[in-house]
C-alpha cells in the first residue's frame, strides 16, 4: 500500500456527494436523471463527480436508450477496498444516507409500479405481443437444463403461464409468481384449460419473492430481467430461494438499442451487457456460471438473447 494510492483514495472519497454516489451505485444501478432526483442536484454538479468517480476506477457506465447508467465497479485493490470499508463505517446512521436509500426505494417502487399497470394493462393480449421474442427454441434450451423431472422450480415473472404449462408437461412442480393481478388471472385459466397440474401460483415481486430460503429446487426467470426494476436484487432473489446445489437460470436479451421494444413491450431494460450479467450472479453467491448466447434472432430486429445458468453452492466452501 503506497502513500500515493492511500492519498488518491483518501482525496477521492473525501468529498460527501462522492460517497453519496458510491453509496447509491453499491447498491443500485441508476441513470443520471434518477441519481439527480435522489441527489436534488444538477446534472452538471453529478456528472462531474461521476466522472471524477469513474475516471478513479469505482464505476462502470453503459447506455440505456438515451440515458446513461451507473453501477459500482467490484474493488479488487487491497488500499482501496480498506479506505471504502472504513469510509462506510464512518458514515453509520448518517441521516443524509439514510435519506438518500429512502429515495432510492421510492425510485425502485416507481420502476416496479410502472411495469405493473403496463402488465395489467396488456395481460389479455400479452400472448400475442410475446410472441415477437420468437423464443420458443430458447425457453426449450433452458428447461432442458433443469432436468432430471420431479424438481420443485421457481417460473419467475409468470405472466400468461406458458412457461409454467411447459414446465408442468415436463414433470416438474412449479411455483409461479407474478406481480399482476391479471397477469395470474390470465395464468389460471390458461392453465385450467390446458389440465395443467402441478402448479401453484404465486403473487409477489421478483425482488422480494413470496418463497422461503432454500424452498425450491431451481428458480427460472425467462424474458423477465428487463422488466425488474432491480434486475441484481431479482438475481439474489432467486439465489436465496433455491436450495443448495440447485440451479438459477435466466433467459434475457443481451444489450441492444431496439428502442422501439419500450413503447411496443414496455421493457425497463435494453438488454444487459454479459460481464453485468456475470456480476449479477456472482454477487448472489452462485457457481460455475456458464453463458450461453443465440444471436440468431437479430436478424429480425429482434436482439441477441443470453442462457445464464448457475449453480448454488453446496453448505461447504466451493471453488
Amino acid at each position: 500500500m503506497t502513500v500515493e494510492t492511500l492519498r488518491q483514495a483518501f482525496k477521492t472519497l473525501a468529498d460527501p456527494t462522492r460517497m453519496r454516489l458510491l453509496l447509491l451505485l453499491e447498491r443500485e444501478e441508476l441513470a443520471v436523471h434518477e441519481l439527480m432526483e435522489v441527489l436534488g442536484m444538477a446534472q452538471s454538479t453529478v456528472s462531474r463527480h461521476l466522472g471524477i468517480l469513474r475516471d478513479a476506477g469505482l464505476l462502470r457506465d453503459r447506455r440505456e436508450g438515451t440515458s446513461v447508467c451507473y453501477r459500482f465497479a467490484p474493488l479488487s485493490d487491497g488500499p482501496w477496498q480498506d479506505v471504502w470499508a472504513m469510509a462506510k463505517r464512518s458514515l453509520g446512521d448518517d441521516p443524509t444516507t439514510v435519506q438518500d436509500q429512502a429515495a432510492l426505494e421510492s425510485i425502485l417502487q416507481a420502476r416496479t409500479l410502472r411495469t405493473k399497470s403496463w402488465f395489467d394493462a396488456v395481460a389479455p393480449d400479452w400472448d400475442s405481443l410475446r410472441r415477437v421474442f420468437n423464443d420458443d427454441i430458447h425457453r426449450a434450451k433452458a428447461v432442458a437444463k433443469l432436468v432430471p423431472d420431479g424438481l420443485h422450480v421457481a417460473d419467475i415473472g409468470t405472466g400468461t403461464g406458458i412457461l409454467a404449462q411447459e414446465l408442468s408437461a415436463a414433470g416438474l412442480q412449479v411455483t409461479a409468481v407474478d406481480h399482476s393481478d391479471r397477469m395470474l388471472d390470465a395464468a389460471r385459466s390458461k392453465l385450467r384449460a390446458a389440465g395443467a397440474e402441478g402448479v401453484e401460483l404465486r403473487r409477489g415481486d421478483a425482488g422480494n419473492l413470496p418463497l422461503a430460503d432454500g424452498e425450491v429446487d431451481a428458480a427460472f426467470a425467462h424474458m423477465v430481467l428487463h422488466y425488474v426494476a432491480s434486475p441484481a436484487d431479482a438475481v439474489r432473489e432467486m439465489a436465496r430461494i433455491t436450495k443448495a446445489s440447485g440451479r438459477v437460470v435466466a433467459v434475457d436479451f443481451v444489450q441492444h438499442d431496439r428502442d422501439w421494444m419500450r413503447e411496443r413491450l414496455g421493457v425497463l431494460w435494453q438488454g444487459f451487457p454479459l460481464d453485468t450479467v456475470r456480476e449479477w450472479f456472482e454477487g448472489a453467491g452462485l457457481v460455475g456460471l456458464t453463458i450461453e448466447v443465440d444471436e440468431g434472432g437479430a436478424r429480425n430486429d429482434v436482439p441477441a438473447t443470453f442462457i445464464a445458468c448457475a449453480r448454488k453452492p453446496n453448505r461447504r466452501v466451493e471453488r
